[in-house]
């Protein structure tokens, strides 16, 4: 099982975050490398096991399953059920919690899953940097402007 760990401070209150990445299906409202998404079946984007299925702008589609959403917790987890990553039984977590001090957000972004041993290196820096870093670097943009 590999692990990949990523968090960050947001320069905005916790509820401003929330607000724009709890939408399951507006991760190209603030992903940088998503060209577009849309939640199947026509079910809401907020209901649990709805299959979010999305572009990369780079190519590539990626299908993921929402398996929790909490609002009381700040906190949102999914499982990849297609990618052109050779993974497997990749879960992934966002969590917001507050900073008071300073009416900050403290993101945290992780993820597990197995792959071959040879793959683990690279799946570690595309996931850790190229995912969850570059949304949080898009994110703080948002709320600087």
């Amino acid at each position: 099982m590999v692990r990949v760990f990523t968090s960050s401070v947001i320069n905005a209150p916790i509820d401003n975050v929330w607000m724009k990445i709890r939408d399951f299906n507006a991760l190209p409202n603030w992903h940088p490398a998503i060209a577009n998404s849309f939640i199947e079946d026509g079910e809401p984007s907020d209901k649990v096991n709805c299959i979010r299925h999305f572009n990369l702008k780079e190519g590539g589609t990626i299908r993921e399953k929402l398996l929790a959403l909490s609002d009381l917790d700040y906190l949102f987890s999914y499982s990849i059920l297609e990618s052109p990553m050779p993974l497997k039984n990749y879960v992934a977590t966002l969590t917001l919690k507050p900073i008071t001090d300073g009416d900050l957000t403290y993101a945290e972004w992780t993820a597990l899953f197995d792959c071959d041993i040879q793959a683990s290196k690279n799946l570690v820096k595309l996931i850790g940097d190229g995912v969850f870093s570059t949304g949080f670097n898009s994110l703080n943009q948002i709320f600087r402007e």
